[in-house]
């Protein structure tokens, strides 16, 4: 997985142009190893917390210039859509980027291809910098996220911190996001983000989620556009009942740490 990504990206990248930092967390595998393997410009952290959030904190510090990005290990992208966020930073008012996704459905069984039918047709999902992977940001944009990345639903998070106006989804720059391959992981994942943005609810100085939350005027909306789309949002929100339902223990027990990962897409 991480080999996927760095084999693209710091093999086409000019001497000196990266700085690279892998954060191996919890790792059961041989992330640390493959990432080691490439050399310079990449450097690698082992920490034994199995937390996204620490990680990301973690790599943070370890970093030392701007624009800064945050990549997760299982999508994939190139030195060019890294120079594409690059510039989109250097645009007056921008203060964070993120690429478009690209994702990938074959093989993926039907309950898995209705939802994202679905999900990437909503508005805040189309304009929003979460769920593609990938997040740059210049000083004062990583200065703006310094207290909101230490949650469960961090790309969220660091999306609701920015103003429409101050952030820019890039079309020259594209990252593939692999979605889930099973209908068991497409549910973790689910379950995950509603605990996420219960946690976002109850953390003290995070941005307020409302604005990302899916209406039933969104899904109204998007019927009425093509009639065709009525069963798969019936399935949506069916998907969306159970995985609040599956998420309350969590949320009971204030368990904002447990990662139900997707091990399908990993693969």
């Amino acid at each position: 997985m991480i080999g996927r990504l760095l084999d693209r990206l710091v093999s086409s990248a000019a001497p000196g142009e990266l700085e690279v930092v892998v954060v191996a967390n919890g790792c059961t595998d041989d992330t640390a190893d493959v990432a080691a393997g490439f050399g310079s410009p990449v450097r690698v952290l082992t920490v034994g917390a199995a937390s996204k959030p620490d990680a990301l904190a973690i790599g943070d510090q370890a970093t030392r210039g701007f624009p800064r990005v945050f990549v997760d290990a299982d999508v994939e992208l190139g030195i060019e859509d890294l120079r594409a966020l690059r510039d989109a930073l250097q645009r007056p008012g921008v203060l964070a980027a993120a690429p478009e996704r690209e994702l990938p459905m074959a093989g993926r069984p039907w309950p898995v291809r209705w939802w994202y039918d679905v999900w990437v047709r909503l508005p805040e999902v189309r304009r929003g910098l979460f769920g593609r992977g990938v997040i740059a940001f210049g000083e004062a944009g990583h200065a703006r996220i310094a207290d909101v990345q230490r949650v469960l639903a961090d790309d969220l998070a660091i999306s609701l911190a920015f103003t429409p106006e101050e952030r820019a989804v890039v079309p020259e720059a594209r990252s593939v996001v692999h979605p889930p391959k099973t209908f068991a992981d497409l549910l973790r994942r689910r379950v995950r983000t509603v605990v996420g943005i219960a946690q976002l609810g109850r953390t003290a100085g995070a941005p307020d989620a409302g604005p990302a939350r899916t209406t039933p005027s969104d899904l109204l909306a998007m019927v009425r556009k093509d009639p065709r789309l009525a069963p798969r949002v019936a399935f949506f929100m069916a998907m969306a009942v159970a995985a609040r339902m599956l998420a309350r223990r969590a949320v009971r027990r204030n368990d904002y740490s447990t990662w139900l990962r997707d091990e399908s897409s990993r693969q």
